[in-house]
């Protein structure tokens, strides 16, 4: 499996949708990031197509 740039535990945005708030990434495999994001819960992204911006967590 390919690396991936992502760990879990870290804090992620989607830049497309500012409204999912804070996400933090759960796994990391190759291009599929599983983020758990404030208003919308758990959603599988492939980071090939969405390049989402990491984040600090407040």
């Amino acid at each position: 499996m390919p690396r991936s740039e992502f760990e879990p535990g870290q804090y992620v945005r989607h830049p497309q949708k500012p409204e999912w708030g804070l996400g933090q990434v759960q796994s990391a495999i190759g291009h599929r990031v599983t983020v758990m994001f404030e208003h919308v819960g758990k959603v599988l992204i492939d980071t090939s197509v969405v390049v989402l911006e990491l984040a600090r967590a407040f």
